[in-house]
């Protein structure tokens, strides 16, 4: 079993999502970046979304998606609408 599932917001699906997109720790998921793991998940997933973004962020910040910083968030939305065009 991987570690990935101690982290913030990385529910049973997600972890199963990352270790299959190859994310197989949470140093992976940190080394990667939470934008770069988002876009190899949607790559084979269509219904990776902004939560799960959010998500990834708050699981490499340590933290749950409600304690995510403003400026986070807003840079993240930012990501996601030149993302999706």
């Amino acid at each position: 079993m991987s570690k990935l599932i101690h982290l913030p917001n990385i529910d049973r699906e997600l972890e199963e999502k990352l270790l299959n997109s190859g994310i197989s720790s949470p140093e992976k998921l940190r080394e990667k970046g939470a934008r770069n793991v988002f876009v190899k998940i949607k790559s084979t997933d269509s219904s990776a979304n902004f939560q799960m973004l959010l998500a990834l962020e708050g699981a490499i910040k340590g933290v749950l998606i409600d304690e995510l910083k403003a400026n986070d968030v807003e840079e993240l939305k930012i990501f996601m609408e030149i993302f999706n065009r």
